[in-house]
This record gives structure tokens, C-alpha cells and sequence, in this order.
């Protein structure tokens, strides 16, 4: 006897049914575990590129930040040489201007002008010096009073500084304007 003649008619159709569903159940799971796989697949192929990209950004950053601190100590450097020189020029004018006042104030040492020979001509009568250690021929010449000439010392010496400032202010803007400070013109903060 065949099992087919001894199971009635609705029996068959009914294990027929559930054999398709559990056909069907088992085509269903399979198709999502087949697709969770790939799905699973491709989200982690993206986060590892997710990570490297990250990662070649933070490099990137790293990199760009170290160029600038070198270029920011480099230009700081650049400043305190500068700084520096500035200050080895206003020492040794200082330096300078001492001896000038020392000199003047020991009678080692005093000023004279130059008169225009036309003017001594007209009546201003000033003898001609002419020392054997003189650079001018026969010109005539007046002598200042060292008070005077202290004043001039003086002032020529607040000139000597400014110019000095004047030559250290010209070499801080050069070393901005020569593009290696962004910092400090305000670009990045």
C-alpha cells in the first residue's frame, strides 16, 4: 500500500500547504539572512572607510598644525634676533652718545660750525682755525659753547633712537607682511 492511498484527500492537500509555507518560511529567512549579510557586508566596508578618511583628516590637521607652529617659531625667532639687534643698536648708540658727552664735558673734545665765507666776509670777524690735525683748508669756523653742544648731543641722540625704532618697527612689519604670520594678522584664531 502506498501512503498516499491511506492519508484522505484534505491531509495531503494540508501537508502539502505546510510543506510550502515551511518552504516558503525557510526561502523567506534565507533570503533575509543572505541580505543582512551583504547589508552587514557593505555597512562595514563604509565604516572602515568612514574611519579612514577620519583618520587621513586628522593627519592632514596634524601636519598643517605642525607647519604653522614651525612657521610661528620660526617667525619668533626671526623676532627675537630682530629684538636683539634693535637693542644692540640702541646700546651701542647710547654707548655713543655717552663718550660724545664725556669727551665734551672733559674739554677733550668741542664743537664747531662751519661759517658761510660770505658772511665773515660782511663784518663777522672769526679767526680762521686751521689745526694741523684739521680736515678743512683754510675755512673759518666758530666754536659752540659746550652747553650747547650738550643740547645737540642730546638731541641728536633722541634722533639716532628714533631712527633705530624706526628701523626695528620697518623689520616687524616686513616679517609679517613676507606671509609667514597669518597668526599674527589675524587669520587664524
Amino acid at each position: 500500500m502506498r501512503l498516499g492511498e491511506l492519508t484522505p484527500a484534505p491531509y495531503r492537500l494540508l501537508a502539502k500547504g505546510v510543506l510550502l509555507v515551511v518552504m516558503v518560511g525557510v526561502s523567506v529567512t534565507v533570503t533575509w539572512q543572505v541580505q543582512d549579510w551583504r547589508y552587514g557586508k557593505q555597512l562595514a566596508e563604509q565604516a572602515r572607510l568612514h574611519t579612514e578618511t577620519l583618520n587621513q583628516l586628522n593627519q592632514a590637521s596634524a601636519a598643517q598644525q605642525r607647519a604653522e607652529q614651525d612657521k610661528r617659531l620660526a617667525l619668533e625667532q626671526r623676532l627675537v634676533t630682530s629684538e636683539q639687534t634693535h637693542y644692540r643698536a640702541l646700546s651701542d648708540a647710547q654707548r655713543d652718545q655717552d663718550r660724545l658727552r664725556d669727551r665734551l664735558a672733559t674739554s677733550d673734545l668741542r664743537l664747531s660750525v662751519i661759517l658761510d665765507a660770505a658772511d665773515a666776509a660782511k663784518g663777522c670777524e672769526v679767526p680762521a682755525t686751521s689745526g694741523a690735525g684739521g680736515v678743512d683748508h683754510a675755512t673759518v669756523r666758530a666754536r659752540l659753547d659746550p652747553a650747547h653742544a650738550q643740547r645737540i648731543i642730546t638731541i641728536t641722540h633722541t634722533g639716532d633712537r628714533g631712527l633705530i625704532a624706526l628701523q626695528a618697527c620697518q623689520a616687524y612689519v616686513r616679517a609679517l607682511n613676507d606671509g609667514s604670520a597669518p597668526f599674527l594678522r589675524g587669520e587664524h584664531r
